[in-house]
């Protein structure tokens, strides 16, 4: 199939072409009721069930549904919670710190706008825009922000801390 093809195929299925946004009166209202209609169970207060075997929920969540939780002048976040697994949008202005840490959480923060420094087991690694990063479980790490950023930060399982709100060394 043809790229021209895939677009108009994708855009028959979704009702809009991939990557473009709504507009449109209508589109901010179908938000707020898509987001009120798969019960953001777990999303913030950490309520997540589990049963063995039980099947998922499919959850279409825009993060301007997400409230932004303001963890101190520099630093704020947002959080959707699955079963097993954690999508975290951190918000950093230039010069924030985020003291060593560690977790028992495997973590991949994706930095979708400037940058930062983690200094990661005694190692300094200078994570830019587009790009990656892995912290295994338990290893020790620090954050910079060089410059006001944004990461996407992947947790399996889900920080427990946060959502429960005792992460007192980022307030």
């Amino acid at each position: 199939m043809k790229r021209g093809a895939e677009k108009r195929a994708v855009k028959e299925k979704s009702g809009r072409s991939k990557g473009r946004k709504a507009s449109g009166k209508g589109s901010a209202a179908r938000a707020k009721s898509s987001a009120k209609a798969v019960g953001l169970k777990g999303t913030v207060t950490g309520r997540v069930e589990k049963s063995a075997g039980a099947k998922g929920e499919l959850r279409y969540v825009p993060w301007s549904s997400v409230a932004i939780e303001a963890l101190n002048p520099l630093l704020g976040r947002h959080f959707i919670v699955g079963q097993d697994i954690m999508l975290s949008r951190v918000l950093l202005k230039k010069g924030c710190v985020v003291p060593e840490h560690s977790h028992s959480n495997e973590q991949i923060s994706y930095v979708t706008e400037g940058a930062l420094k983690f200094a990661v087991d005694g190692r300094e690694v200078i994570v830019s825009e587009g790009e990656v990063l892995g912290i295994p479980r338990n290893m020790p790490h620090r954050v910079e922000a060089l410059q006001d950023s944004v990461s996407l930060d992947i947790f399996n399982p889900p920080r427990a801390d946060w959502i429960n709100k005792t992460d007192k060394y980022l307030r």
